[in-house]
């Protein structure tokens, strides 16, 4: 254990991101036991790994949540958060990708680029997390490592430069060769840790070929690099190291390294790369948040000496140290036991005992600092996205958007013991997992809980019953539709009651109009002379929100809508903040049936792989089930076609899919846009 402080420079905050069975936690347990983190490597078929710890995660073989690690290598901190690849489990990548400075995305040299290794980049993109492309696998039949670079430059349209190639390919894939020490790394008769040697003769062409691709990439991120290669004079290793390095923190450049992680192949030098040209907390931009009162933009540079802030990214009960949140340090230093103050919720809280975690093991620690990530206990009122600060210097930093569920189930305690228990495991499941709602329905009298598919909801009911004791009944999964409007329209919401004593009055008019798919809900307030004055306008933009969440159509959410206060009137005696709200409420609904309301449903993206035989039937199916085929690709004897289908029509795919292709297919999807509904599927969904 290393307990001397590391400087900031030397700190990687990193995240290992991909689809779903590339490979990231063989990848992640390598690293750990490389850097004595571990004395012996996991597996995930054996359910042996450190990060996929929880029980659920070890038996279906997938990563189902997000855990942290520290390790030590070189000198160099490295903060580890290990990712899930499954799609329902995306909020989890979310939530890592933004408070991390650096990520490996790792790929199947076979698969190459695939539908969620898609969703994980752009994540990265929108963070603007600077990253390191591991190709794994290179020891599998069909590997192909110039096709999954190919591949990553057109469908992830990135700058990806090898800096590694592999020394053979499936069974002969015996090593890799270092593109700038001109070396190879062998890995033959069982050595894992590598042995040095020359290129062999019949590479040096190849190795060549690349170098000239990579110093030329290079050299065009760098003025001074770029004037030498024009020039046609030599560019040191050190200067093409420390280029690539700047070019990779700018995203101007993706360096692209390969190995098998079921070998250990080449694991040091993923990690030296790491090391070398993942950004530290000094390398990434300061971060930019608000001041609560004046709303003044500020800024925290991630010094030690600076006002304390801190982001919270995840919440999470552990069954011996109760409620842990997880938080990243962005300036100044906090030690366990300090006030600290809440800024999102305005509430101040006492730091309790600081966790750096390995997985579900953990190390007590003092202080943490600027760069930083730990856990910690006794923050009673923080959740995900909230900001920690000094009380002295209040901040309040960017939050977590996390996409909206699309998958429903009713859920019912199956006895009176289970009944007392299932609001306490629902509030704390949904305090853990942004994306997991629940809902009571009055009318009905069930609890409705959503979440991101199938596997999502099922692994919620397994963690009920196994972590909190309570046997559930649950009914068919319903799909979270959408209500939009086509067409614009006006109307008055007018509320006014005369009792005994003050009246209410509110009155407006609003107007509503459609607004771009996926560009969410807009209010403006047009009122001009002092028709209502400034103090109620926030109360009718909180009636009109309310109306939008139970639509005209079958009572679900209304989206994408522009929403406009036009006029009004109050009495200056009977007007309330309360009438304008009810006011705000009741206009919106006249609005919404006056403008042509529709229903949309979710549109998944499903990718299916499978052998050429089976094609035709496959294609067939999804034609049946609503499908809109957008391409079809073949890779040798493999056949990938990607579609729009509904999400109506996806229950039960997999076993389907399973029985038409004797189990040799295998596919994936995920959420992509909202579609309006067919005529008969709205009736049906007004009837039930």
């Amino acid at each position: 254990m290393v307990t001397e402080e590391i400087p900031l420079e030397r700190i990687r905050n990193m995240g290992f991101i991909a689809h779903i069975d590339a490979g990231k936690t063989t990848v992640t347990e390598q690293v750990l036991f490389l850097t004595g983190q571990t004395y012996k490597v996991g597996g995930v078929d054996e359910g042996t790994t450190i990060m996929d710890w929880m029980e659920q995660e070890r038996e279906r073989g997938i990563t189902i949540t997000s855990a942290a690690a520290t390790c030590y290598w070189k000198d160099h901190q490295i903060n580890v958060i290990d990712t899930p690849g499954h799609v329902d489990f995306t909020a989890e990548v979310e939530r890592s990708l933004r408070v991390l400075d650096g990520g490996v995305v790792v790929f199947d040299a076979v698969a190459g680029v695939q539908p969620q290794s898609e969703t994980v980049w752009r994540q990265a993109d929108r963070y603007n997390v600077p990253r390191i492309c591991f190709v794994n696998k290179m020891d599998r039949v069909g590997a192909d490592f110039a096709r999954t670079i190919g591949t990553i430059r057109n469908r992830l349209k990135s700058n990806a430069v090898a800096v590694q190639i592999p020394l053979g390919s499936e069974a002969n894939f015996r090593g890799v060769i270092d593109l700038i020490e001109e070396h190879a790394l062998l890995y033959e008769d069982g050595n894992q840790k590598g042995t040095c040697a020359p290129v062999p003769e019949e590479y040096k062409e190849k190795l060549d070929q690349y170098r000239s691709v990579m110093v030329e990439k290079v050299a065009e991120t760098d003025d001074k690099l770029l004037v030498k290669y024009l020039e046609g004079e030599e560019i040191s290793r050190e200067e093409i190291r420390s280029a690539l390095r700047n070019a990779t923190i700018a995203n101007a450049i993706v360096p692209v390294v390969c190995g098998s992680a079921l070998r250990n192949w080449a694991i040091p030098p993923l990690v030296d790369a790491i090391t070398q040209y993942l950004p530290s907390p000094l390398d990434i931009p300061p971060v930019h948040g608000i001041a609560p009162k004046t709303e003044e933009e500020e800024i925290r540079e991630a010094r030690t000496d600076a006002p304390f802030s801190a982001l919270a990214f995840k919440v999470m009960t552990d069954p011996y140290a109760g409620r842990l949140v997880y938080f990243r340090v962005y300036s100044g230093k906090i030690k366990s036991g300090d006030s600290v103050y809440n800024s999102t919720k305005d509430s101040r809280e006492r730091m309790g005992r600081m966790l750096r975690m390995s997985a579900n093991r953990r190390e007590e620690v003092e202080e943490m600092r600027a760069g930083d990530i730990s856990a910690t206990v006794g923050l009673k009122h923080t959740f995900t996205g909230d900001t920690l600060s000094d009380i002295r210097a209040p901040v309040i930093l960017e939050s977590i958007s996390f996409p909206e569920p699309v998958i429903s189930i009713a859920m019912e305690p199956r006895s009176k013991v289970d009944q007392e228990r299932v609001t306490d495991a629902l509030l704390k499941l949904s305090e853990e997992d942004p994306t997991f709602q629940v809902k009571y329905n009055t009318e009905t009298g069930q609890t409705v809980v959503s979440g991101m598919g199938e596997l999502h909801l099922d692994v919620i009911v397994e963690r009920m019953r196994r972590e909190f004791n309570v046997q559930v009944n649950v009914g068919r999964p319903r799909v979270s539709y959408r209500e939009t409007v086509t067409t614009p329209a006006r109307a008055e919401g007018r509320f006014v009651r005369q009792s005994g004593g003050r009246g209410q009055y509110g009155d407006v008019w609003l107007e509503i109009e459609p607004r771009e798919q996926g560009s969410g809900f807009e209010f403006e307030n047009r009122v001009v002379g002092g028709a209502i004055p400034k103090e109620y306008i926030s109360s009718v933009r909180a009636g009109v929100q309310e109306a939008l969440q139970n639509g005209t159509v079958a009572g679900y959410p209304v989206i994408d809508v522009k929403v406009a206060l036009v006029d009004g009137s109050y009495h200056e005696v009977d007007s309330s903040e309360m009438a304008f709200k009810i006011a705000g409420s009741m206009g919106m609904k006249a609005a919404l049936a006056k403008a042509h309301p529709v229903l949309l449903e979710p549109m998944m993206a499903l990718e299916v792989v499978t052998p050429g035989e089976f094609l035709g039937d496959i294609l067939g199916h999804l034609s049946s089930r609503r499908g809109l085929i957008k391409k079809i690709e073949g890779h040798g004897d493999t056949q990938v076609a990607s579609a729009d289908v509904p999400l109506s029509e996806l229950f039960g795919y997999a076993t389907q899919l399973r029985s038409m292709t004797q189990g040799r297919a295998n596919h994936s999807m995920e959420f992509d846009h909202y579609q309006q509904a067919p005529q008969e599927l709205a009736r049906e969904a007004v009837r039930s």
